[in-house]
């Protein structure tokens, strides 16, 4: 099969370096998105994310006019999906609507011979679904839906992602990929398609386990970072520094607990897990207690800060409250599930403070943040009576911290 054209729905955080890095090493790409700005932005040579190294590439492609983004699909060889996968509500559920959206776009050019991937992070079962989708809509071409089909016009795959955001570039090119194909033969066409960029291994595996596979890497790094929080909890019960403890409980050779910190955030790991709960919730009961603590992290943050204004007295005004950070992680822009954005979210629902809050990687703050300010780092210094540190950011690194610093992060 030679591929030489390929479709990337959903140019966000993970789809836009991911087309970029096809683009850029020599495939001509269409990338597909709902939200014009990002599509204008783009073909700009611009990026309307934050990626360290990606828009440099991105100028790169989009001059030499291997990358094109577009509300529209085009003909294809091969099509990923890389779209959002939240919930329907408070229970959890999986909200597939995205893909849906994404298989409907893509249906009316799709061709025999071409392979559908999907990337997106899902619970088990989603490719499966993708495939009646896509019958659905192109009934007139055969697609697999057992392992042993052979008569197949489409060749549909599950491969997930597994980046560090701050490190997508490399870790695209560098890290091993784990594809899941409906049919071993699905799964030998996605594997063409990824070595056009991918040095890591091509693993294959049949789409479920692929899926799962996902899941399990992210809920296993929530198990092990609800036990550090646990241990935060713990210790600030107890009065014991959990940084200290931490470190001389890693000092066993066998050891290696993770750092606690505000929450969990980002649209895997705090997401993943759900997924497993909501397939089996009679037997993921580690996974499901691992997420209510992590999701319990931040409300104990809020109950801490408060105790700290409290202590603060009569001010003859409002005690300035500011946050430091509200992106999920170090260095990014990326406020998905961000526990430092529920925290913000909860404070700025209190009368009795000015709530102030401070993200050098973002120009305003999301609409569901109310009553809070988003100012500098030096007017945070400067005025504020309270300073809460929920996101280590190399730019908190260098402050000259006093008593009126509090940090939930090491």
């Amino acid at each position: 099969m030679s591929v030489k054209k390929i479709s990337v729905s959903g140019l966000g955080y993970i789809g836009l370096p991911t087309a970029t890095m096809f683009a850029h090493h020599g495939a001509k790409v269409i990338g597909l998105d709902v939200n014009q700005h990002a599509i204008d932005t783009i073909n700009q040579g611009k990026i309307h994310i934050v990626e360290p190294g990606l828009e440099e590439i991105v100028k790169s492609v989009v001059e030499s006019g291997h990358l094109k983004a577009s509300l529209v699909a085009e003909p294809a060889d091969a099509f990923l999906i890389a779209v959002p996968t939240p919930f329907k509500g408070e229970d959890h559920t999986p909200d597939l609507s995205y893909i849906e959206a994404a298989v409907r776009t893509i249906s009316p050019v799709l061709e025999k011979g071409n392979v559908v991937i999907l990337e997106s992070t899902s619970p088990v079962g989603a490719t499966e679904q993708m495939v009646e989708w896509l019958f659905a809509h192109r009934p007139d071409l055969k697609f697999a839906t057992h392992a042993n089909d052979t008569e197949v016009d489409v060749f549909i795959a599950y491969c997930p992602e597994r980046v560090l955001p701050g490190q997508v570039i490399r870790e695209l090119v560098e890290n091993d990929r784990t594809i899941g194909g409906i049919t071993p033969e699905s799964a030998k066409k996605a594997a063409e398609v990824y070595r056009i960029f991918v040095k890591g291994e091509l693993v294959i595996t049949n789409a479920r386990t692929a899926e799962m596979t996902k899941l399990t890497e992210n809920a296993f790094r929530d198990v092990n970072i609800a036990f550090a929080n646990e241990l935060s909890l713990i210790g600030d019960r107890l009065d014991i520094n959990v940084w200290e403890l931490i470190a001389l409980a890693n000092r066993h050779p066998r050891v290696n607990i993770l750092s606690p910190g505000a929450g969990v955030g980002g649209h895997c790991i705090a997401v993943d897990p759900w997924f497993i709960v909501n397939k089996t919730p009679d037997l993921a009961r580690m996974v499901a207690t691992a997420r209510e603590v992590n999701d319990y992290k931040p409300k104990w943050v809020v109950e801490k800060i408060e105790q700290e204004v409290a202590k603060l007295g009569d001010l003859g005004r409002k005690p300035k409250v500011a946050l430091l950070g509200l992106a999920f992680k170090p260095d990014i822009d990326d406020l998905r599930e961000s526990p430092a954005v529920e925290i913000a979210v909860d404070m700025g629902k209190k009368e009795g403070i000015e709530l102030l809050l401070v993200e050098p990687n973002i120009e305003k703050l999301p609409k569901k943040i109310k009553n809070g300010t988003l100012i500098s780092q030096e007017y945070a210094l400067n005025k504020a009576d309270l300073l809460i540190i929920c996101v280590s950011h190399s730019s908190f690194k260098s402050i000259k911290k006093d008593h009126r610093f509090i940090s939930f992060v090491n």
